[in-house]
């Protein structure tokens, strides 16, 4: 039998937490949706909070079957995430668009920096992160294409302001982190 270590604990519950704060995120940016686009955005959002517990129940789960403890309490969550906190009141859907990739992506990348620990100690609990990791970015990669216009993009100062400002802190156009 097969029993985890502290440390995959450890790994496995920076993942969980993540996963539980963008589903929260997700349903706060689904209710204070305003602007063009409103309705697909708010149906894109369920999507992605729908996705986000799925793969926290999935988590948490394959924490239990490797008899490790998952904590998703609240205060847990809100003092160990790493994802920045969503902004209070009504959000303009672009700028939706970009806090949620943003957010996705912070997610993938606390998969990716403990996939090789979790890898080496269980090769099985990697590939579940695997398989959430491969649908949590086809879904940044799809919300992130609602604010890419190729052809306006290039010609729009707005846009390649906003391109300056996100290369300066580290982040592709849409909030992801650069590779």
């Amino acid at each position: 039998m097969f029993q985890g270590s502290e440390k995959l604990h450890d790994n496995l519950q920076k993942v969980l937490v993540d996963l539980i704060e963008l589903h929260v995120q997700g349903k706060q940016a689904h209710w204070n949706l305003l602007g063009s686009n409103f309705r697909d955005l708010h149906l894109q959002l369920d999507e992605i909070v729908d996705a986000a517990r799925g793969f926290s129940d999935e988590v948490a789960e394959r924490m239990r079957a490797v008899y490790l403890v998952p904590d998703g309490r609240t205060s847990t969550v809100t003092k160990s995430t790493s994802l920045a906190e969503f902004p209070a009141g009504p959000v303009e859907t672009t700028d939706v668009v970009d806090l949620i990739v943003d957010r996705m992506y912070a997610v993938t990348d606390t998969m990716r920096t403990v996939h090789d620990d979790v890898d080496d100690e269980d090769p099985t609990t990697a590939d579940v992160l695997h398989s959430v990791l491969e649908r949590l970015e086809q879904l940044a990669w799809m919300t992130g294409a609602e604010n890419r216009h190729p052809e306006k993009d290039q010609h729009s100062k707005a846009s390649r302001e906003r391109d300056d400002k996100a290369n300066e802190a580290g982040l592709d156009r849409v909030g992801a982190v650069a590779n």
